[in-house]
């Protein structure tokens, strides 16, 4: 939907709700772009294939976390290598295929005549097919799920997958930018069965809660909530006017005190906090920070947060609801988390 449509219908629309799966208004799907498409397997059921490996083993050895594909698992790594032959301007970049989920990229090198959505529908419709032979055990041409991928609406009340069809409605895409943007998502798709296997190991440091009373605030919290417990904890301020030079003058003693077993606490809006609380965490130091961008039930720490979750180092927490569409931080809305993280320390 172009933006000239998109503020028509909107006041007929009715509350934007978050969503995944929304398409960027006003983009246009057939230019030349590069996509990172993200696809999950209908309840989320562990078709693809199994997790196998140690957290701690070396990369590229044999025990390096990784996941070991199904017959279904190498029928959907196959049909995504085949947009390529169907799709001349598509290049496929990279494909990681989890249990119960893909990440794929796909880098639309030349103007298509149609739709990214297409391409999609057409890898879908495939990988159906090899869904109903390899797990429903039937032909595809003799069930009516066929009629269903040709326009007819499925029917979602069928709990036991005698729908055909492999894929939950719809898909996720994120339009890849500059600066390094692609390098850090193609470090993410392979360190991915790394994640979910310390994910396995540490589910309370990865669980979402929500409903986190902190001093009459609610958050919702990813992490190591004993942080809060800690006898020391120290909110982390700078002004946005520090020069460079006073900035690391902060830095240092800010990691001094956390060196002494301070918890720093900070939402890290300025330049200098920012500095602070990524030198912390680069030094492996403790750290709760506070975050504008809420939590849904699928959330999980951001690449650089990772390690420092599954290690019970951090804690993030979240005070306002889940939004997929960032908005520019406020002037008010600083303010709030910054006496949040006041609050914290006195806790």
């Amino acid at each position: 939907m172009n933006k000239e449509e998109y503020e028509k219908h909107k006041p007929f629309a009715g509350e934007k709700k978050p969503s995944m799966l929304r398409r960027r208004v006003g983009h246009d799907y057939e230019s030349r772009r590069i996509y990172l498409v993200t696809m999950t397997v209908e309840g989320r059921h562990p078709l693809l294939g199994r997790l196998v490996g140690r957290s701690d083993a070396k990369p590229g050895t044999a025990d390096a976390p990784h996941v070991e594909l199904s017959e279904l698992g190498k029928a959907v790594e196959y049909e995504w290598m085949a947009v390529r032959k169907y799709h001349p301007e598509v290049s496929v970049v990279a494909l990681q295929i989890m249990p119960d989920h893909l990440h794929g990229i796909l880098f639309v090198h030349e103007q298509m005549p149609q739709h990214l959505g297409h391409i999609i529908k057409g890898f879908k419709a495939s990988t159906n097919k090899h869904y109903r032979r390899l797990i429903l055990g039937v032909d595809s041409a003799a069930t009516p799920s066929l009629q269903r991928e040709q326009g007819e609406k499925r029917d979602r009340s069928l709990d036991n997958r005698q729908h055909g069809m492999l894929w939950s409605l719809g898909y996720n895409d994120h339009i890849l930018s500059g600066n390094g943007e692609l390098q850090r998502w193609l470090t993410y798709l392979h360190n991915n069965p790394l994640r979910l296997l310390m994910k396995r190991e540490h589910p309370d440091l990865f669980r979402v809660r929500l409903g986190l009373n902190i001093s009459g605030q609610t958050y919702a919290a990813i992490g190591n909530q004993f942080l809060l417990s800690a006898p020391q904890k120290l909110q982390v301020q700078c002004s946005r006017r520090l020069t460079d030079a006073e900035i690391q003058e902060k830095v240092a003693f800010f990691l001094a005190e956390a060196r002494r077993g301070t918890v720093l606490v900070s939402p890290a809006i300025s330049k200098g906090e920012q500095a602070i609380m990524r030198a912390a965490l680069d030094a492996h130091l403790p750290l709760i920070f506070l975050t504008p961008w809420g939590f849904n039930a699928f959330s999980k720490p951001g690449h650089q947060y990772f390690d420092a979750c599954a290690e019970g180092r951090l804690l993030i927490l979240a005070p306002w609801e889940h939004q997929n569409q960032r908005i520019p931080l406020t002037r008010e809305m600083c303010l709030a988390l910054n006496e949040m993280a006041k609050s914290i320390c006195e806790v």
